[in-house]
């Protein structure tokens, strides 16, 4: 059996804790075993769920008082072809790995959310996505095979072509078809390891909302950091940044095309005093953030870590909201609902919950899987200190209007939606269920969120 230990833990936001028995499978066939086990009622038994690098939002890689398998012993490069970009890489393997290995050649990932520090399995498990899902998609329509160990102990290779329902049932299904122990992913052929980046400063939602519409029209990556707490004709105001891979002749000369160093630079440490970051502290921040942005500049040559990944500089980051933890809240609306837009900027106003992080983009066309978040529309993600006065009932309306309009939140992020009002926002949640219950009878596979929501 792999060491195993008691721990107690969260995910990135610091929020509900729950205490299991983590194990460190150091092999594929270890991890099957520890499956095999709890499927048969043996020294493995009770429930389990994997757990990658601990950066969903919420306790989706949590099983109180079952086992987490946790994926940072299966943590190699397997194979990585430089003239076609295609790697295998074991499930714990993060996304900054695969840009470090690929990045000389002249590769980065296919899709990158707003962290590096992402481990392969969470990106299929969460179908993550990026500034780049209106020409991309999610990361899984980039994978082209993956080992699935099933709660039965079998080890499965899984293709979209060959087995679509299993392979779209784990792209976003939160872990809870088996574990991932290793996938095969087309990477994203690049010049240099710079982005070209064009900035804008918007006035108003309305200005930011057209802009986003026409830059989709021509960049790769686009998104907007949007300024929640202003108010009147200021609301929605915000910074949209968009670009493409820079090429050779863009970067000054003498600079190494490829350099790449994901080192942090500061880190935020263990004890950070309660309440510093409140309604007050971040309308200053965002007033300010906002008021250094240009009105407009073009041509500005970024990093990777600049553009894609401005957090990751801060190590640890998620403390700064002190022991309280913070909650996210990101949902998607289809096209035609921009109306729930402007009203979502409107109630966080009004509420006076202050978002420290609050990006808003659109989404392309949605990848297969019955419970991947993406579809066509418009995406607002808000990130609020957990003991923000009136979050609850803030967030409850928010439910409400984003069911009204078709749309739903993201279950890598969600911390506290209802199992019911989660049925009405996804509506192939029975399919999921059905393909799941097929694959695991006696639900060895269980989460604190899936607990909560009735997965």
């Amino acid at each position: 059996m792999p060491s195993a230990r008691t721990v107690t833990l969260t995910g990135w936001g610091r929020i509900a804790p729950s205490t299991a028995t983590l194990a460190e499978p150091p092999t594929a066939q270890a991890a099957a075993d520890l499956l095999c086990g709890a499927g048969q009622g043996g020294a493995g038994g009770g429930a389990m769920i994997a757990r990658g690098l601990g950066r969903s939002y919420n306790n989706a890689a949590q099983s109180a008082g079952g086992t987490v398998i946790s994926t940072a012993r299966l943590n190699r490069i397997l194979r990585l072809d430089p003239e076609t970009g295609v790697v295998t890489a074991q499930v714990g393997v993060s996304l900054e790995d695969l840009m470090v290995a690929g990045l000389p050649h002249g590769w980065f990932v296919p899709v990158s959310p707003g962290t590096r520090k992402v481990s392969v399995g969470g990106a299929i498990a969460a179908d993550v996505h990026g500034k780049n899902h209106h020409v991309s998609g999610g990361f899984a329509s980039h994978v082209t095979e993956f080992d699935l160990i099933t709660p039965g102990g079998e080890l499965r290779g899984v293709t979209p072509g060959a087995d679509p329902a299993l392979f779209w049932a784990t792209a976003g299904g939160m872990g809870l078809t088996g574990l991932i122990t290793q996938a095969t992913i087309q990477l994203k052929r690049v010049q240099t390891a710079q982005v070209k980046v064009d900035t804008v400063r918007t006035a108003d939602i309305d200005e930011t909302m057209a802009i986003l519409a026409e830059h989709d029209k021509t960049y790769g990556y686009t998104v907007a950091w949007s300024d929640s707490t202003a108010r009147g004709k200021a609301l929605g105001r915000s910074v949209i940044t968009s670009g493409d891979f820079a090429s050779p002749g863009d970067l000054p000369a003498g600079r190494d095309p490829f350099a790449f160093d994901p080192r942090a630079r500061v880190g935020v440490p263990g004890t950070f005093p309660p309440g510093l970051l409140n309604r007050y502290s971040i309308t200053a921040a965002n007033e300010v953030w906002y008021r250094k942005a240009p009105k407009s500049r073009a041509g500005e040559i970024q990093s990777i870590g600049q553009f894609f990944h401005p957090l990751d500089g801060v190590r640890n980051w998620n403390r700064v909201y002190g022991p309280g933890g913070f909650r996210q809240y990101q949902y998607v609306v289809p096209f035609g609902a921009e109306d729930a837009v402007r009203r979502s900027f409107a109630m966080v106003s009004a509420a006076h919950a202050p978002s420290f992080v609050t990006v808003l983009k659109r989404f392309g066309t949605a990848d297969p899987g019955p419970l991947s978040f993406p579809a066509p529309g418009w995406t607002l993600a808000l990130d609020f200190p957990a003991r923000t006065p009136g979050l609850g009932l803030l967030l409850d309306a928010l439910d409400r209007l984003v069911v009204s309009r078709g749309g739903r939140v993201y279950l890598a992020k969600d911390s506290r939606v209802s199992a019911a009002t989660l049925e009405q926002m996804y509506p192939r949640l029975e399919e999921f269920r059905k393909i799941r219950a097929e694959l695991d009878p006696a639900g060895t596979l269980a989460s604190d969120l899936s607990r909560r929501l009735g997965l």
